[in-house]
């Protein structure tokens, strides 16, 4: 069964606190990381908590990456969920393992969207002839 996208759930453990805090540093890491993938960036949005902390998406054409962060751990839990078989979360993770200084990382990967098709090609975004013939 081919699946339309890739959903890697990391945890990463250890990373420097002024990292995850740093509002800038983490945006720059996440576009850095959604380039590394091969993905298209179509917008991103970050938010700096008080007293500490930082949440942000960067949303791609082929699906999201998303973070959350408590420095006072030294925690990050990142989702890299992209579609499409030229684009790989794998880089966008390696990035991130560099840019937060994370001692120890958790990765699980989930299939999203499988679909049995008769082992024809599965396209993450129709085809012009097939996004007509499905319109309502």
């Amino acid at each position: 069964m081919q699946a339309l996208g890739r959903q890697l759930m990391v945890e990463y453990h250890g990373c420097s606190s002024t990292l995850l805090d740093d509002v800038d540093h983490v945006r720059r890491s996440m576009l850095e990381a959604a380039n590394a993938t091969g993905a298209t960036v179509v917008g991103e949005i970050f938010h700096r908590f008080s007293p500490w902390g930082v949440s942000g998406v960067v949303v791609i054409a082929e699906s999201h990456l998303a973070i959350h962060t408590w420095p006072e751990y030294g925690y990050a839990a990142v989702d890299l969920f992209t579609c499409g078989s030229d684009i790989d979360p794998y880089r966008g993770f390696d990035v991130l393992r560099h840019a937060f200084g994370g001692g120890r990382f958790e990765v699980r990967e989930f299939k999203r969207g499988q679909i049995a098709n008769s082992g024809q090609p599965l396209y993450h975004k129709p085809l012009p002839a097939v996004a007509a013939a499905i319109e309502v």
